[in-house]
């Protein structure tokens, strides 16, 4: 449709009667429910009719009518359609005033999408600097900020200042006093406000004392190097009382801090401390938040006891405490004297609770730590500190609880994931479904209390995500269709996170009876276990495969059949012939953009790029393709030497393929600082980051024999997560300190060096320490760690299970994780709790016979899940007895008692599985197949459909499998038939079937039994034959 008919159409409607209309649209929906261009086209229409009332952009009327048009206007699209109006800037300036008003009642998304219209209303012509001309007293304002992004700005990245104005031209915005008023009543993204604030402090003569208040936070260390004592102190009251920790993320099983401090302030906080001498009672008060600037040697040589424990107050205030001097603080308070009789003393340690020992937690009474988790400034404290020491207080509050009723009522919500499954069976206790709610829990956590609440919740909408994705099959028996059809509902709206078996399990319940005309109201994910003719009463095939692209397409294996099956369905669907694919279809196919071959990547060009940007993995010949079309410069981005720190924020997931072509053009002052942010809060892998480290290096290093010229590593330069890119591993050879090293060593051994970088630290460890590591640095080495020799190990003492769980956390190669554990053993220490975690089921299979002997069914029991089917039979008939012993109390809980021994069944007797099969697990094919062969083989049929339930059908596809092949042949057909799920090469009736004994015979024993049981019929028939005849 024309604008200009719209313009037309609504030019016949008197003004009373138009603003009634969108009054009374207004207040039945706060986003317009049109395409993209019919909502460009109505606002068009409205806005010229608007421009006809009397005073149409004077603020008041013009205010008026944004808030009218407030739905319109969260499609950025309405900005070019006032761009290409020449709407004046002026007129924008009244617009975004207006704006303003209603920032406060529009939802982030809406702000988010208003602020992209801005942006191309301000750069739609290019970069340069629009609305605004320094010879045009119209147009020479500086509070430009205020003017055109007013709180908007709150979403603008450093790459889009950069395509506002140029640097001079910004340095002027950012001094302007209006813009500062602004700036000091917003919160700014992270690396937006140290680049304003960059602007302020490096103009000459500027005081920080005049920065505002909300900028603080955000100083570089140049800012602060030049300040006098008295200055120093100033500012850090500042930094304490405005730079607090930000809110916590939530995540699907624990709640996490907000990030770490960053570089920025790691040196700010060590240039102010370092201003001083000595340490003071009062000095250690006022440097508040700044005290994380201390060093190790600071801690341990230039404060006392005394002077520790009378500073107590501020430093257990101080976050961003490492290990190793949350340690070193709290040693010297209990030199001091200071003792923890009670939860008051224990909570007073706040943020400094981190330096305890796993041991001397485990010696303070249960009741002391109950009462500690009541008080709110320790429960703060908490999320900060290691896994050990959750485990260990987790411990102590089950113990003073006495029930999982009042376990789940006392535990604070930052250690509900690390309470052991068996202690969330109720039994006869009903849960509190709104303190369940509360909490946030694991996958197996969340099935241990599943069934208790749906008995009890008539209501699935109001349960939470972190309940429902404990969904077990077991629960869909006995459940009525309609019942469970609304439960998998609530799955939908809450976006629950599912597994591959729970989502198979789903798909055959909901479907069981006939396939639902309302598919697209059940979990997308649940459309991978479905197939396009299941969906054709529901939609049309494009649909099927829109709704599987925006499914997780990583819940199926990426070769496995079934994937490559939709893959190829769906590009039969959008009737895509060749290899080249549209940006629409590409849309459709979200997902499954990730399995398309590099052929299709590079025919494709960019129109890839945006879904290849959110995929988990690639193929080798994938991840060529895709540098191939970044290198080429012919995608949406262009070149690399043109990319901006926005254009690596949108690539941001396909970072990790970047290779040293791609790295070495992009240029250096957006790269570095871009990198710095990305590194500190970056979910790849150490590995990934070191990766590109390399490729950020130079590819030939000069032999340094000594220290380049200012090369020297300073502490300020430890504290920089960038460190690795700015020393080859000759220069660090050359230029690092063995003290320095060890001083900060739990630091630095965070950061991504190269493999040749850590050769390097670890061979200045060895040079310091030549006869073993001492055990307090041992957990600090971090991925130095896997350099480590079985050599070396053997030279060391591991106490405790706190070292073990560190150590075994690097995740060491077998050998070596094997010698840890016998070196942790060898001493006598008990494989408790805190131990068999960090055995996990990684390493549990290592374990020799003596070392098996030691586990108490009481800690098996309280440690997390172990799954030894990987490991030897010997290990599983180990366990499994243990196992059983532990859960014995919740023996008749189903299906509480069947999710904590699942994982132990491959040790399990027939006599156990037999029982089982009573229960109706619903046992997933994984399980089954994984179960003792000599104890499968001796169940029956209904024993076999009793364990299976739901899943039976998954039996035929695993027919010629072992060993449910072996199991079919000792079964009559007449009892396979009663299946009914058409397996076939049972032993025809009138047959004699003949137990086999499993014994472990030799291959040549076994081929011989093998051959004599196939004649064994025909001998049969032969006897009765002759029987028969004689």
């Amino acid at each position: 449709m024309d604008s200009m008919y719209s313009i037309l159409f609504f030019s016949k409607f008197h003004t009373n009667v138009l603003v009634a209309a969108l009054e009374k649209f207004n207040n039945r929906v706060s986003r317009v429910p049109l395409s993209q261009e019919w909502n460009v086209i109505f606002f068009n229409g409205i806005w010229e009719r608007m421009l006809q009332t009397p005073d149409a952009t004077s603020p008041p009327v013009l205010s008026q009518w944004l808030k009218r048009l407030q739905p319109f206007m969260v499609n950025p699209k309405v900005f070019t359609c006032l761009h290409t109006k020449n709407t004046s800037c002026e007129t924008l300036h009244k617009i975004v005033a207006g704006l303003n008003g209603i920032y406060s009642n529009l939802t982030v998304e809406d702000q988010r999408n208003i602020y992209k219209g801005l942006k191309y209303y301000l750069t739609g012509d290019g970069p340069k600097q629009n609305c605004y001309n320094a010879a045009l007293p119209s147009l020479s304002s500086t509070a430009w900020f205020a003017s055109y992004l007013g709180s908007f700005m709150e979403h603008a990245l450093v790459g889009d200042l950069q395509l506002f104005a140029d640097e001079p031209t910004l340095q002027k915005f950012a001094r302007d006093p209006v813009n500062l008023q602004l700036i000091s009543n917003l919160s700014l993204p992270r690396e937006t406000a140290v680049y304003y604030t960059s602007f302020l402090t490096s103009a000459p003569g500027f005081q920080l004392a005049s920065l505002p208040d909300s900028l603080v936070c955000y100083l570089s260390p140049s800012a602060v190097s030049d300040l006098d004592r008295k200055d120093a102190l100033n500012l850090a009251r500042r930094i304490t009382k405005t730079c607090v920790p930000g809110p916590m993320h939530r995540g699907t099983s624990e709640e996490r801090p907000a990030p770490s401090l960053t570089t920025e302030e790691r040196q700010v906080a060590s240039l102010l401390v370092n201003k001083f001498e000595q340490f003071p009672p009062e000095t250690l008060n006022a440097l508040g938040q700044a005290a994380v600037g201390l060093s190790m040697s600071q801690i341990e040589a230039d404060i006392s006891d005394r002077d520790l424990k009378a500073s107590l107050p501020s430093l257990s205030e101080v976050y961003g405490w490492n290990a190793e001097q949350s340690s070193a603080i709290v040693n010297k308070l209990f030199n001091s004297g200071y003792q923890i009789l009670d939860a008051q003393n224990l909570a007073a340690l706040g943020s400094l609770v981190a330096g305890l020992s796993s041991s001397r937690l485990q010696s303070l009474s249960p009741k002391v730590i109950l009462e500690a988790v009541k008080i709110p400034g320790f429960v703060k404290q908490i999320v900060t500190l290691p896994s050990a020491l959750k485990t260990a207080l987790v411990e102590k509050i089950a113990s003073a609880a006495g029930s999982p009723v009042n376990l789940v009522k006392y535990v604070p919500d930052s250690l509900a994931s690390y309470i052991p499954k068996s202690l969330l069976a109720f039994g006869n206790e009903t849960p509190s479904v709104q303190e369940l709610n509360q909490k946030l829990w694991s996958r197996e956590q969340a099935a241990m209390f599943f069934n208790d609440v749906i008995k009890t919740e008539s209501d699935f909408s109001r349960l939470s995500p972190s309940v429902l994705q404990g969904f077990i099959c077991a629960a869909a028996n006995e459940m009525e269709t309609e019942r469970f059809q609304q439960l998998a509902k609530a799955m939908k709206q809450k976006n629950v996170k599912l597994g591959e078996d729970q989502l198979s399990c789903l798909a055959k319940r909901v479907t069981l009876n006939s396939i639902p005309k309302d598919l697209d109201n059940y979990p997308k994910d649940m459309l991978l276990f479905l197939s396009p003719s299941d969906y054709a009463g529901t939609g049309s095939c494009q649909q099927y495969f829109s709704n599987v692209g925006e499914a997780n397409i990583d819940l199926l294996q990426r070769d496995s059949p079934q994937r490559k099956q939709l893959l190829a369905e769906a590009l039969a669907c959008l009737k895509i012939p060749g290899t080249t694919v549209s940006e629409e279809n590409a849309e459709i196919l979200g997902h499954l953009v990730c399995d398309l071959s590099e052929e299709y990547i590079r025919s494709s060009s960019g129109s890839l790029l945006p879904q290849l940007n959110e995929c988990e993995s690639f193929m080798p010949s994938q991840e060529e393709a895709i540098r191939n079309v970044l290198s080429s410069g012919s995608t949406q981005f262009g070149p690399p030497s043109k990319w901006s720190a926005s254009t690596l924020n949108e690539l941001s997931g396909l970072f990790r393929l970047f290779d040293r072509n791609i790295l070495q053009k992009i240029p250096q002052n957006v790269l570095t600082p871009w990198l710095k942010s990305f590194m500190h809060d970056s979910p790849l892998p150490r590995e990934q980051l070191a990766s590109i480290v390399k490729n950020l290096l130079p590819s030939r290093w000069k032999r340094a024999a000594e220290c380049p010229e200012g090369k020297m590593i300073t502490e300020e330069v430890v504290k920089d997560e960038l460190m690795p890119i700015y020393y080859t591993p000759e220069e660090l050879q050359a230029c690092l300190q063995g003290v320095t090293l060890v001083d900060h060593l739990d630091l630095m051994a965070q950061y991504p060096f190269t493999d040749q970088q850590l050769a390097v630290l670890k061979k200045k460890l060895d040079e310091l320490y030549p006869n073993g590591y001492p055990e307090k640095i041992i957990p600090n080495l971090g991925a130095i760690s896997s350099f480590v020799t079985t050599d070396d190990i053997k030279k060391w003492n591991i106490t405790s299970a706190h070292t073990l769980a560190f150590l075994l956390s690097n995740e060491p190669h077998d050998e070596q994780a094997a010698l840890i554990i016998t070196k942790y053993t060898d001493l006598g220490n008990p494989l408790n709790v805190t131990a068999l975690s960090a055995i996990g089921t990684r390493y549990i299979c290592l374990l020799k016979e003596p070392q098996l002997k030691m586990i108490e069914p009481s800690n098996l029991k309280m440690a997390k899940s172990l799954d030894p089917s990987a490991c030897p039979q010997s290990t599983k008939d180990f366990l499994y007895p243990k196992a059983k012993q532990a859960f014995s109390d919740q023996r008749n809980q189903f299906p509480a008692y069947y999710n904590l021994i699942k994982s132990y069944l491959t040790g399990a007797p027939g006599e156990d599985l037999r029982a089982l099969s009573k229960d109706n697990v619903n046992m997933d094919i994984g399980t089954f197949m994984s179960l003792k062969k000599d104890s499968l083989l001796n169940l029956t049929a209904d024993d076999i459909k009793g364990l299976l339930g739901l899943n039976l059908e998954e039996l035929k596809k695993q027919q010629y499998n072992s060993p449910v092949k072996d199991w079919i042949r000792l079964q009559r057909q007449s009892e396979l038939d009663k299946l009914g799920i058409g397996l076939t090469g049972g032993i025809p009736d009138g047959y004699i079937s003949i137990p086999p004994k499993f014994e472990e015979p030799t291959s040549a024993f076994l081929r011989t039994s093998v051959s004599m049981f196939h004649l064994l019929p025909a001998l049969l028939l032969s006897v009765l034959l002759t029987s028969f005849l004689s």
